[in-house]
This record gives structure tokens, sequence and C-alpha cells, in this order.
């Protein structure tokens, strides 16, 4: 937090009789009596903790809890919540134990303020790392209590608000981290106000001056536009009051960082971004709403295809609301949003509502139920990463503002991010049907996988008993847990290509030695692994295989233990690989070795065992300089199975010589993959570079001989090296 915790006797702390304490008691007014009493204890047990500690403005520190337990009275949260709030630092910062908090407030209390701490103990490799692990804690705690996450808002909004004696560095880097991680929490709970609150205070510190000539040119415009907006809403009154609907109407203005936001992405000044102010229409029940919506497109034309529902089908945050926009007096823009009383409480306060409103008890009621499965979905996420960065990462990508909205084939309704995939759509249905997918059929038509979905689609997964995930999905895929499940599917395999390889490697490397691998005893194996500290054999082999261990020291320390060493090692024997072994054998894109010809592997650390071909253009200088670190591999006969090629043909400008030799190619029983034009002179040569699949050298061999034939191709051969 923001404490400087050098301890300074003469600062003076706020006692009981403080008004701002006053102001706090008096708004937890709808708290027990007994309640309240804990809520006194707590701060004098919170005002005692952080003694002697200040700000950066140099106020008493105990002002800040106070402050954030003061947001949460606002919400109405129960006294559990708002004892946290006013105990949030006291672990960081103080000397004060969990088990101490637990013991005087309650286990409870202690989860929520544990939930709040950061990881202090623990020393990071980098700030990132720090941040990484600490929000990972955070969210783990939020699954658990909601409360946890409306704590730490309430936390980070009020820092923002006192940041101004922070250094400008700090200022910087705890905005960015809150328009990236925080405020689109906020907003994926609903919490509107919130939202924009934390995204105009970030913005103001990422970059004052920009807010500063927004926020003069806002108040200029509302000057301007008095009278419009004030005809506008006269206007807006009395159709309602002609259709007989009771209804209140008010203005609503676009926040600082929306308007950045729109001039920035669309390139726009502030004089041409037209929607800057929009209009509220709150009524009594949901058919209200409808007839309301019919009276406003009476009074002014509305602009097709800009009306949006969100209470047949709400956003994936709760939100329900009609959106229109019209053409007002002087072709000026107007977005109108439709609510009841209900929703406009939901939509402003999102979750809190729940506790705030006991007339939107029942939609905050659903939106918990929402926001219960997504945070559901973060422990899946948890359980599959191991990596901090990397679930951040997840979560990130989840935090989307935006949603589409399709269909099951049974008609069932499932909310994605924009952008989404039919991959992403087949991971929401079920990791099985994700991981076995190979195609989809959307709107009754096939398409790729890769596929953008849009509202409205069905969507239906076709799945392969033997399909397994593509490394190449991670490039399209946009939802946090189709992200991690292809890439746990893809370490797993990989780790089980690499213990293969590495079982391999060291068993070649022991002959070598002399000795066969079975001969050894169980205790070598053992006190290798106590030494190394692997939990497995298995975790031995896999990382030797991703180059993490190198084969020849293992096999030594192995014999040294067995107190076995030969005098003269056997010739090393050659490593077979079929080339259809995955992820730990990799075949180098330079050369693009096929069966047939001469090879030899590296291995690499996190790579496996990369094979390039003997004459590698691109292998030569290493090969010279280290040595020992190639061994020599070959292939073993395998049917079926394609390799890519690449291949210059050099012909004649001449009609239809592309389609002859894409069909010599064909007609020898090969793909093409991609062709590039290399060089082209107009009206003699064109050079053109063919990425073919083969089975071996003879196949390629073939597929040569065919274009040989062709009369106008003057000069052909394999590319190597590029």
């Amino acid at each position: 937090m923001d404490a400087d915790t050098a301890t300074s006797p003469e600062h003076r702390i706020p006692t009981h009789e403080d008004p701002a304490f006053r102001v706090f008691i008096d708004s937890l007014s709808y708290l027990k009596p007994d309640e309240l009493a804990l809520v006194r204890e707590a701060y004098a047990f919170a005002a005692a903790a952080h003694a002697g500690q200040k700000r950066y403005s140099g106020e008493a520190y105990i002002t800040h809890p106070l402050a954030v337990a003061g947001a949460l009275a606002e919400w109405q949260m129960d006294v559990q919540a708002v004892i946290a709030a006013l105990l949030h630092d006291v672990m960081e910062d103080t000397s004060v134990t969990k088990a101490q908090i637990a013991e005087r407030f309650g286990r409870h209390v202690a989860e929520l303020v544990d939930g709040l701490s950061k990881l202090d103990k623990i020393e990071f490799q980098s700030h990132q790392e720090a941040q990484a692990e600490n929000f990972r804690k955070m969210l783990m705690a939020m699954a658990r209590d909601l409360r946890v996450v409306l704590i730490k808002l309430a936390d980070r909004l009020h820092n923002l608000q006192t940041m101004s004696h922070v250094r400008a560095e700090k200022r910087r880097r705890i905005a960015t981290e809150t328009l990236e991680i925080y405020a689109p929490i906020a907003n994926r709970l609903g919490l509107n106000k919130v939202f924009r609150q934390l995204q105009d205070l970030s913005f103001e510190l990422i970059h004052p001056l920009r807010a500063k000539v927004i926020a003069r040119a806002l108040r200029a415009a509302r000057g301007n536009r008095r009278e419009l907006l004030s005809r506008i809403l006269d206007n807006v009154n009395g159709k309602m009051a002609e259709a007989g609907i009771q209804a209140m109407v008010f203005g609503r203005e676009k926040s600082l960082y929306s308007i950045y936001r729109k001039m920035e992405e669309k390139r726009l000044s502030f004089s041409q971004v037209l929607d800057i102010y929009g209009f509220r229409v709150v009524v009594r029940d949901v058919p209200t709403c409808y007839l309301a919506l019919g009276a406003l497109h009476a009074l002014y034309k509305p602009v097709p295809g800009k009306f949006k529902d969100y209470i047949a089908i709400p956003k994936v945050n709760g939100y329900q609301s009609l959106h229109t926009t019209l053409i007002g007096p002087y072709g000026t823009p107007i977005e109108v949003q439709i609510r009841t009383e209900e929703m406009h409480h939901v939509a402003q306060e999102g979750v809190a509502s729940h506790w705030l409103y006991k007339d939107a008890e029942q939609s905050g009621a659903d939106l918990q139920k929402k926001t219960a499965k997504w945070l559901q979905s973060l422990l899946e996420l948890q359980s599959g990463t191991r990596d901090s960065a990397e679930f951040l990462e997840h979560v990130k990508i989840d935090l989307f503002p935006d949603e589409v909205y399709v269909f099951t084939p049974k008609g069932q309704i499932m909310e994605l991010p924009r952008g989404a995939t039919a991959v992403d759509f087949a991971y929401m249905v079920h990791t099985d049907i994700g991981n076995r997918c190979v195609a989809a059929r959307i709107n009754q038509e096939l398409m790729p996988l890769r596929t953008e979905l849009k509202n409205g689609d069905q969507v239906e997964i076709i799945t392969a008993a033997h399909a397994n995930p593509n490394p190449a999905w991670l490039s399209y895929v946009r939802t946090g847990r189709a992200r991690s499940k292809i890439r746990h599917f893809l370490k797993a395999m990989q780790h089980e290509e690499s213990a293969q390889l590495g079982e391999n490697l060291l068993g070649q490397e022991l002959q070598h030695l002399g000795v066969q691998a079975a001969a050894l005893p169980e205790t070598c194996w053992e006190e290798l692994m106590r030494e190394s500290g692997n939990r497995s054999l298995k975790e031995i082999y896999t990382d030797i295989g991703l180059g993490k261990r190198i084969a020849a020291v293992v096999a030594r320390r192995l014999l040294a233990k067995d107190g076995v060493m030969t005098e003269e090692p056997v010739p090393l024997s050659t490593v077979v690989i079929r080339g259809t072994e995955g992820m730990a054998i990799q075949l180098a894109q330079c050369c693009c070795p096929i069966p047939g010809d001469p090879i030899i592997g590296s291995i690499r650390k996190g790579q496996g065992l990369v094979v390039h071909t003997h004459d590698c253009p691109g292998i030569r200088k290493s090969r010279s300089s280290e040595p020992k670190k190639w061994i020599d591999v070959e292939w073993q006969p395998a049917e079926g199975k394609l390799f890519e090629t690449r291949i210059r043909v050099t012909a004649k400008n001449a009609r239809g010589v592309l389609a002859a030799m894409a069909a010599a190619i064909a007609d020898a029983n090969s793909n093409i993959e991609n062709i590039n034009m290399e060089e082209k002179t107009p009206g003699l040569y064109t050079t053109l570079q063919f990425t073919i699949q083969v089975a071996n050298r003879g196949h390629l061999a073939r597929i040569l001989r065919s274009l040989r034939l062709i009369p106008e191709v003057v000069r052909i051969g394999r590319v190597r090296g590029e």
C-alpha cells in the first residue's frame, strides 16, 4: 500500500471523536448495536497497529483504512467486510498476525484480511513476478469470498484518489495496472460507477495534460450545448407523458477516458465525438421499457443497426438495458438507455446491489450466480497453470468488456468475448470437445475452426477420436480457458515425448560407456534422483529430452555411483527417429530434412532434439566450434507420413505454366503448401519457390523429374539453408 512506515510519534492519530470517524459510524446505521461495537473495537485495533505510520501525504495511515471501510458502508456490506476493510493492511504493514485477527474478530475476518495481504515474505525475481503472484493469491481468495475483491477495489479507488504525493513513476505503474486489471474486474462484476472512476483516475495519472485538455473541452461543450440538451430533455419528457408512461429522464455524460479512447481508436478530434451526451430513461417495469422505446422511435428517427436489447439477453456482468441511437435536432446523434429502476441499481452497483438494494435482490442473486460461474472458471485456470505470469495473462484475456452471444444446436445461449473462434466455443462446452475438435458447422455450413463467431451464430462442433490440439490454435483463440487447456495438453504431450527421447539418449550414452541401463542397481537411480531433486526417473528423462540435462553427464554420474567405469568406450550408436515424434523432435525449418537425407541432431535447452541435414549451411560454424553438441541421427522407415520441403523453379513466362507445374506436382501425389514468387523479369523468366509435401528423397526425385518434362522449365533445384 502507500504507507511510509517511518514512525512519527508527534503525528496526530484520528480518535473516536474525529469528524471522519463520526461520519463513518453514522453511515453504519443499518448494522445492529452489537455489530457497531465490534466495528469500534476494530477501528481502535487498527489505529493502534498503524500508530506512527504516515501516508505519503503526511496524514496518519489510519485515514486510509477508514476511507476504504466507508466505501463498503456505502454499499451496506456486512459487519465482517467492514471490519476486514479497517484491518486490511495490518498483516502487511504491521506485526499483527492472522491468528491474532482470528482470535479477536473471527476466522472469516482473518481469511478476508489474509486474501488482501501481499506475499511479502517470499523473494521474487522481478516486480512483474511478484505482481502476478500477488494478483493470483487475491483472485483465489476472491473465488472463495467475493467480498475480498470489493474491499480491494475500494482500496485501489482510494489509493488513486490520494496519489498526488507519490513519485510519478510509481503513479503511472499503479494506474496502468488499474486500467489493465482492476477496472476490467469492476466492469466484469457490474460495478459500473467504480469502473468509470478507476478508468478516469488512472487516465488522469498516466496522461495528466491530455485529461486536462479533454476536461476543459467538455466543460466548454457542456455550455455550448446546454440549450440543445434542454430541448431534447423537454421533448423526451413530453413524449413519455403523452404516451402515459411514468419515467425519470436524465442526461448522462461520457467519462473522460471513454472520450479519449474513442478519439484515439477512431482517430477523431474532440469536436468529431458527437455522442458525448446521452439520456437515460428509467421506467416501472420491463413491458414499459419496450413501450418507451416505441415512443422514442416515434419522436426521433432511430439509426439502423444501432439498437441493442440487453434485457432479453443480459451482458455477462448482469447489465440489462435497451440501447438505441436516435437522430435528434440538427442531425445530432443521441444515445438513449431504457431500463427499470431495479436494472439501474444493478447497472450502477453490480454485485454490490445485492447488499444495497432490496428491490434488486433477484437481479443481484442472478448476478451472483453468474459471478460464481466466472470465479469457478478462474479456479479451473489456476489448477491447470503453474506459472503466475501465464495465469495473469489468461485472466486478462477473459476480462474483455464486449461479448458475442451464440447458440448451441439445442438453443442454449453461450457468452464469449468478441473475436472468439469456434475453438473457444468448443472448449467452453467441454475440455474433451476442445481437444478432439476438427471442424465446425456454423449456421449449418462447414467452416474452419479459426472462424470468428458473430452474435446469433448457431455453432456445432465436429470431433474425431484421434484428433489433438494444434499449437497454431494459440495464435487465434481469445478465451483464457481455451488458451490454458491447449497449453496444458501440449506441455503434457511434449513431456511425454521428451521423456521417451531422454530415455533413448541416456540408454545410448550408457551403451557407449559399455553398460546396459537395465544392469544398473536401483540404488544408483535413487541416489541420482535425490541429488538432482527430481521426484521420478521420468522427470530425469524429460529434462534430458528437453536439453536441460546432458545425457553424457548423467550417464557418468550413474556409473560413478555404481563404481563401474569402462576403460574403452564403445562407439556411440545413432539415434533413430521416424519424424512423427511431435514436439520432442523438431525438423529444422532452415533445411527441411526429409527421409533419405543424411541427418544430424543437436539437443537445445527447452526445445528437445532439433534435426538438420548434414550439409545444412546454417549449422557449419556450430558443428566445427561445438562438435560435442551434435549427435548422429538416422531415419527409421515409416509409411504414410509427409514432410515439408522447398524447391525453386525458374520457368519462361508463358500462359498456363503455373497450372502445368501444379498439375505435375499433384500427379506425383504431393500437396503444395505455399508458393512464393521470388523475382520477375517482364517478358523473360519467373522464379517460383514451392513448399511441397513429400514422403522421402525418392518421392522428391520423382516430382523434380516430372517438372523437368515441362518445356518452359529452365532450372530446378531443392532449396537448402534458408
